[in-house]
């Protein structure tokens, strides 16, 4: 193994910091009239649980869909404040320009 305290990069995707609801809100963000075969391509999750969480994401108000044609389009609150205690004071908008940032290739 490596010496104690030594890096050890994630070999497999046990767990991650971002839930699979920010990282469908994030990837909306990023590609609104993406499909949610490709949302859920994006968060390596099942179709199905993209369309929970997408559910999800519109009854609390954070999305709004839209149809364009025969498709959807979302479009994201983001005046809402994010639902973790820790940063309950910070608002979606603000998650989501971090994420553009940090991105883009710009420090956070």
């Amino acid at each position: 193994m490596g010496s104690a305290g030594a890096f050890q990069p994630l070999t497999s995707r046990s767990w991650t910091f971002i839930t699979n609801h920010a990282q469908v809100l994030l990837t909306v963000a990023r590609h609104p009239d993406a499909t949610v075969a490709e949302l859920a391509r994006a968060a390596r999750i099942t179709e199905r649980s993209a369309y929970r969480m997408l559910a999800d994401l519109q009854r609390a108000g954070y999305l709004r869909r839209r149809k364009v044609g025969r498709h959807n389009s979302y479009e994201i609150n983001p005046t809402l404040p994010l639902r973790d205690p820790p940063v309950e004071d910070e608002v979606i908008g603000e998650l989501i320009a971090l994420a553009r940032k940090s991105r883009s290739g710009q420090k956070a």
